[in-house]
């Protein structure tokens, strides 16, 4: 690697490690990969329990989406970057056989390109992927995935002196308390789980509370947090 390139992933390192929390350091990852690869959709993905893929940190809900869509189908390339040790490209999904099922229904949601890259710990323990998506076909350059793997290398070391085992856990609970939201404003609202999770984002972003705040309150009380509402979680 070329000093200059070493530097600028120290500097990297530095900065990733000097965010304030746990989701500060994720939203610096992928908003990172998303500029320096000009991608359109960023999102890190964790092997959860049960072996469960559970997304922490999206540029867009659109991430997420394509996401819960590898988990319902259980196949897709974030399966094969977190579990095999690859860092996985495709140029042109419409016409890419790995993942048939998934890829269908990707490319009519947009989706033309992707690269995802693992995250795997120093004590060699696979807990992901970086995955990076594109809305039009990508022409990929070796720098391109010799860039993925080692910037989620550092990515890594990152999110785990951020996050603690059980910090990792808490954030994974974090997404199961968000899908207990969603189910209760599909099921009182005759909405989709995209369109739940939506509602849940915008109030959130409206009234300056977090998202997991969010979903707490609603789980807890069945109904959104209102001013003069005692705080849970606020």
């Amino acid at each position: 690697m070329p000093e200059s390139d070493a530097l600028e992933f120290a500097k990297l390192a530095a900065a990733l490690q000097a965010a304030p929390t746990p989701d500060a350091t994720a939203d610096e990852i992928v908003g990172y990969v998303r500029g320096q690869l000009d991608a359109d959709y960023v999102g890190i993905t964790l092997i959860g329990a049960r072996q469960r893929l559970e997304t922490i940190a999206e540029t867009d809900p659109l991430v997420g989406q394509i996401d819960r869509l590898q988990q319902e189908l259980g196949d897709g390339p974030c399966y094969d970057a977190s579990w095999h040790r690859q860092t996985l490209i495709s140029e042109d999904l419409a016409h890419d056989r790995r993942w048939p099922e998934w890829t269908a229904e990707v490319s009519t949601r947009g989706i033309s390109s992707l690269l995802a890259a693992e995250l795997t710990t120093i004590e060699d323990r696979r807990i992901g992927s970086i995955n990076a998506y594109w809305s039009r076909i990508r022409s990929f350059a070796p720098d391109d995935a010799a860039f993925a793997s080692i910037f989620a290398r550092h990515a890594t070391i990152a999110l785990s002196q951020s996050w603690s085992e059980e910090g990792l856990n808490v954030a994974l609970d974090s997404r199961k308390l968000i899908g207990q939201a969603q189910g209760i404003l599909m099921e009182r609202h005759g909405l989709d789980a995209d369109r739940a999770f939506e509602v849940l984002r915008r109030y959130s972003q409206d009234h300056n509370i977090k998202l997991r705040h969010v979903a707490e309150h609603l789980v807890a009380t069945r109904r959104l947090p209102q001013p003069g509402d005692e705080a849970v979680g606020l």
